[in-house]
């Protein structure tokens, strides 16, 4: 039987549009050992693990005219150095010039008739460091048997791990006709197939998600707030091609003073953070803010399986990975930097008691590292919710509290880039990792222009948070 893509991966296969490319990255910041860290070892060390992510060898053929869903095929021409490329910035190697050039990269969709990922290594990057900006295609994180390839060049010891010998040879790729026999085959056995196929082509992953929600975990909460729409934001606008990307780092010891002292927990100072910034980016740009003022996040959480009954902390696995998607009003006209905390703090409270609690709610005590599947995941839950309920997407990913590293190299902060959905011109993404919370905001070059600045506005507005705590 041909490995034929979900309807829900499908979708987004379709979405995948000049102005909305579907794929989520990362950018991960690396200390150079004494030994180096070099292009031709980044290569070595992908091509002696890929195998443990068998998709990123694989690539999609469209079935002639559609008469089914896309298949995954082996790519016999696979060349991991197309996928693995370098860059370098101009000196003295800012962070600002790696923004610029992360927002170049991320603008650029990915080739369709390859697997779809790259990888590229950045050289040049002051104080002697190096980084690491990976980009996946929503269409290959599942959430089940997916991982994302940043994953598995990481270790937790700078010896590295043994790495099992995995011999590939490629399948033949498959004639044009043998890829209609199957469908024809499939349709014949499973009628409903061929109708679901055409709905398929055309349709918005709004129009599915619903159905194989299964698939991303997807449970979706909130009713009450998602039959009204979304409030009017300066951030629904139509968006371009182009993207600006920002970064910002936080202590994670500033969240837990504060929820120690205000209670909650640390997603809810996250959230909190997010409002009182979003609150200042609005009067920076002369909007009228009344104490009314709202704006929806759509925030996809990593949830307990069905499995899990315990009331402890979920740690990040790799595989089986569910995503519950909240819609929270966040409070941006509440001038009281507690009174925001206690207000979202009251929004994500009523989601758990609605039934569906939250697994990985907190940036504390989480093993493993799974963020770059769990953002993908988030992101496409965030693109199949009707995109007229909220105003913007916070992807909240835990990290492991110890160092990783690659290939020797000790990886010291690690960004994540969220991508846009139509009509939304800021994606905020943020995960926690080694003592350390981190921001990536993805936005839309146009309507975003002050994007650094709102990166600016989160630091300040965690320590307005974190004064109120008593010493």
């Amino acid at each position: 039987m041909p490995d034929r893509l979900s309807a829900l991966d499908a979708s987004f296969l379709y979405m995948d549009q000049p102005t909305t490319p579907m794929h989520v990255g990362s950018v991960s910041v690396f200390r150079k050992p004494r030994s180096g860290f070099d292009y031709d070892g980044l290569v070595e060390l992908i091509s002696s693990r890929i195998g443990l992510v068998p998709r990123y060898r694989q690539k999609i053929r469209e079935v002639p005219g559609r008469m089914a869903r896309p298949v995954w095929i082996d790519d016999v021409d696979f060349d991991v150095t197309y996928h693995v490329r370098r860059s370098a910035l101009p000196s003295p190697g800012t962070e600002r010039a790696l923004c610029d050039l992360v927002a170049r990269l991320m603008s650029r969709p990915l080739d369709h008739t390859r697997p779809l990922w790259e990888m590229y290594l950045v050289d040049g990057l002051s104080g002697g460091r190096v980084a690491l900006v990976t980009k996946t295609h929503q269409a290959m994180v599942d959430g089940v048997a997916s991982i994302d390839i940043g994953q598995v060049v990481l270790d937790d010891t700078a010896n590295g791990r043994p790495t099992p010998d995995i011999e590939w040879v490629a399948r033949t790729e498959p004639s044009s006709w043998r890829l209609i026999y199957d469908a024809m085959s499939e349709n014949v056995s499973r009628p409903g197939n061929a109708v679901e196929a055409a709905r398929d082509a055309v349709r918005d992953a709004a129009d599915t998600v619903t159905k194989v929600a299964g698939v991303a975990g997807g449970l979706f909460s909130a009713v009450r707030t998602a039959v009204r729409p979304a409030p009017v934001s300066p951030l629904n606008v139509p968006i371009s091609t182009q993207r600006r990307f920002a970064m910002t780092r936080t202590d994670l010891e500033d969240y837990r003073a504060v929820r120690r002292a205000h209670g909650g927990t640390i997603n809810d100072v996250v959230l909190a953070v997010i409002s009182g910034a979003l609150r200042n980016w609005l009067l920076s740009r002369g909007a009228t803010v009344s104490p009314t003022t709202t704006m929806r996040a759509m925030v996809p959480l990593s949830v307990r399986g069905d499995a899990e009954t315990t009331g402890s902390i979920q740690g990040a696995g790799l595989l089986g990975n569910q995503i519950a998607s909240f819609l929270v009003d966040l409070p941006v006209g509440e001038p009281n930097a507690v009174l925001r905390m206690h207000h979202v703090a009251h929004a994500m409270r009523e989601h758990k008691e609605s039934g569906q609690s939250v697994g990985a709610n907190a940036l504390v005590r989480v093993g493993g590292f799974a963020p770059p599947t769990l953002h993908a995941l988030g992101a496409r839950a965030a693109n199949g919710f009707a995109r007229r309920l909220f105003n913007l997407v916070i992807s909240n990913v835990p990290g492991p509290q110890h160092a990783l590293y690659a290939a020797g190299a000790r990886m010291l902060e690690m960004y994540p880039v969220v991508p846009l959905a139509k009509g939304q011109s800021l994606a905020v993404g943020l995960t926690s990792y080694d003592g350390g919370v981190f921001y990536g905001f993805n936005a839309d070059r146009d309507s975003m222009a002050d994007v650094d600045e709102l990166g600016e506005l989160v630091t300040e507005s965690l320590a307005e948070l974190r004064a109120t705590v008593p010493r």
